[in-house]
């Protein structure tokens, strides 16, 4: 009897596998490529099963349907994820335009976390903010947010509701929202900037013997990091935003595929 339940139950387990595994694919903090791909495995294949315990899902046989839902799954885990890594590329978009007013944006370094190349303000605040997060303990909204996404897009169906353009409105809010986050990141840095530029742009004039070229930089990065650390404390209060900004746009994106906005 015990075989025949497991049996029975295997095709909804897969499903949830499915679903988990897609959203580790593109989350902040677990697709990164330093976490071993076993590690991620394991931990998503422990997460559908206390989830099969929880949801209750219906027995599902293994037809075509059942394939059509496994493409569903996927694609509504990555995109949970997908949103979620949108906000958070807010701390770095900031780093960059940072990196533009400071001289560094010629310097990028390469991201073994993301396996791209990131600017070096960007990835200084980016740690700071995933460090944080972490501290706050924002990794385990993150899972409530594909174990509750069963509430809102349940597994047996394969309905996908795209909403009467919900959907695109919510995809330009997002993308606003981080370039938002990302401006009042970086506000302080690049206003001060603004300030030296200025400044050196009236000894240049009043006094041309000086060379305002070679004064410049590291008159500018010696301001940068001065006003970095002052406005660090800032800095973790918009972190802070962000996290909330995160679970509400997970949510927002839930409730448009599930047909409830």
């Amino acid at each position: 009897m015990m075989l025949t339940d497991i049996l029975q139950g295997m095709p909804a387990f897969l499903l949830l596998f499915i679903r988990v595994v897609s959203f580790f694919v593109t989350v902040p903090f677990f697709s990164y490529r330093n976490i071993p791909s076993t590690a991620k495995i394991g931990l998503a294949f422990f997460l559908a099963w206390i989830m099969y315990f929880t949801v209750h899902p219906d027995p599902i046989e293994i037809d075509m349907m059942f394939f059509l839902l496994a493409g569903k799954e996927a694609f509504v885990g990555l995109a949970i994820g997908l949103i979620a890594m949108i906000l958070i590329y807010a701390v770095q978009v900031a780093g960059s335009f940072i990196d533009l007013q400071m001289g560094f944006a010629i310097a990028n370094v390469f991201d073994p976390q993301t396996g791209i190349q990131s600017p070096l303000i960007g990835k200084f605040l980016y740690t700071f903010a995933i460090l944080f997060m972490l501290s706050v303990n924002a990794h385990y909204l993150l899972i409530d947010g594909i174990f509750y996404s069963y509430q809102f897009i349940p597994l047996e169906s394969l309905d996908i509701h795209f909403g009467s353009g919900s959907l695109a409105e919510l995809a330009t809010e997002t993308f606003t929202k981080m370039f938002v986050i990302a401006f009042q990141m970086a506000v302080p840095v690049v206003g001060s900037l603004f300030l030296v530029d200025i400044a050196l742009g009236i000894v240049a004039r009043t006094v041309p013997q000086v060379n305002v070229f070679i004064v410049g930089l590291p008159l500018k990065i010696l301001v940068s990091f001065a006003v970095l650390i002052i406005v660090l404390p800032l800095f973790m209060g918009l972190v802070h935003e962000l996290v909330g900004d995160v679970v509400s746009a997970m949510r927002g994106l839930m409730r448009i595929l599930g047909g409830g906005g």
